[in-house]
């Protein structure tokens, strides 16, 4: 039995291929490539720095552009359609956020807005592609994308240096010094423009977070995709969850919610829809919160570093605060 053993190997070494000491093991190879399923990718809102769906469960369809670079042949995906109780959810957290963001330094919201700017920078192609899926052509993708990298850069800057230009020693009679100083507002809701659908959004959210104050900002519904793509920079930078906050769905609905709740302090909206524009401030003044409305700019406009960005950007959601000191204590 033990010599058909040795015989049976002896047989079996023969017939292998032979191979020096020296050779790596074989690797497997694969005659076919086998097909496979893409992952695709599940689009969800950004609150309290993670990924949610609608507590509703509600979705919209959204489709790229035919015939672009970025998506030849379009699919439909499903985007989450956000709800009153998404914008309230949205509200409590950027609320919670709001003590933590507000105490650090300026200097250190600088550092952040930075390490956004970087994030952006390292996904520069994918922000590029999803703008250039919504129906941008690429040389107009490109440049907007490369505007909002700045603007986080611009913002980042201006973090440590807004208080000086806008605080003041007011000359006073009497034995008394006064100041005047900027503070943070709290709660800010955005309602973004629809496009630019990137540029809108960063240029507004970013004066906001900057001046110490938390956001909860309704993206475009024409192109949610980039809105949902950025916000994923966000959360992979140091921006401390709740600071910014995004939910997809549809203005015209989610907008008077926004506008009449209590702990929302101030509204920036950007909105094409007359009345829609009324209704936000109606619903606004019912708490005498301060309400800014706009009609859209162009991309132009957006672009343009003289009206797109700016000290007064940051100041539309800064309190002044003015104290009455004594001399000589």
């Amino acid at each position: 039995m033990v010599e058909k053993k040795r015989t049976e190997t002896a047989t079996a070494n023969a017939e292998a291929p032979a191979r020096s000491s020296g050779d790596a093991p074989l690797a497997k190879t694969w005659t076919t490539q086998k097909a496979r399923v893409s992952v695709a990718k599940a689009y969800k809102m950004f609150v309290g720095g993670a990924f949610v769906r609608s507590e509703s469960g509600r979705y919209f369809q959204v489709q790229g552009a035919r015939g672009s670079d970025a998506d030849p042949d379009p699919e439909t995906v499903n985007v989450p359609r956000g709800s009153r109780k998404d914008v309230r959810d949205a509200v409590l957290v950027a609320k919670n956020a709001l003590g933590g963001w507000e105490k650090r330094t300026a200097f250190n919201r600088g550092q952040i807005l930075y390490r956004l700017a970087e994030v952006m920078e390292s996904r520069r192609p994918e922000l590029v592609q999803s703008l250039v899926r919504s129906g941008l052509a690429e040389v107009a993708a490109a440049a907007e994308v490369d505007a909002s990298i700045d603007r986080a850069v611009f913002y980042a800057g201006f973090s440590d240096k807004y208080f000086s230009l806008l605080a003041s020693s007011n000359p006073v009679a009497g034995p008394h010094f006064n100041f005047s100083v900027p503070e943070s507002m709290g709660v800010i809701g955005v309602v973004a423009p629809e496009r630019p659908s990137l540029l809108g959004l960063v240029s507004t959210v970013l004066p906001v977070v900057t001046g110490g104050n938390t956001c909860v900002a309704i993206a475009s519904a024409a192109d949610p995709r980039t809105a949902i793509v950025w916000s994923e920079c966000v959360a992979t930078s140091d921006m401390p969850g709740g600071v910014i906050n995004v939910i997809t769905g549809h203005a015209k609905e989610l907008s008077p919610h926004l506008a009449k709740h209590r702990e929302v302090i101030g509204i920036d909206a950007w909105i094409v829809d007359a009345d829609l524009r009324r209704t936000v401030e109606s619903e606004g003044a019912d708490n005498v919160k301060r309400v800014k409305t706009h009609v859209p700019m162009d991309a132009e406009g957006w672009l343009d570093e003289r009206t797109g960005q700016g000290l007064g950007w940051i100041e539309r959601f800064l309190e002044t605060k003015t104290v009455w000191h004594p001399v000589g204590v």
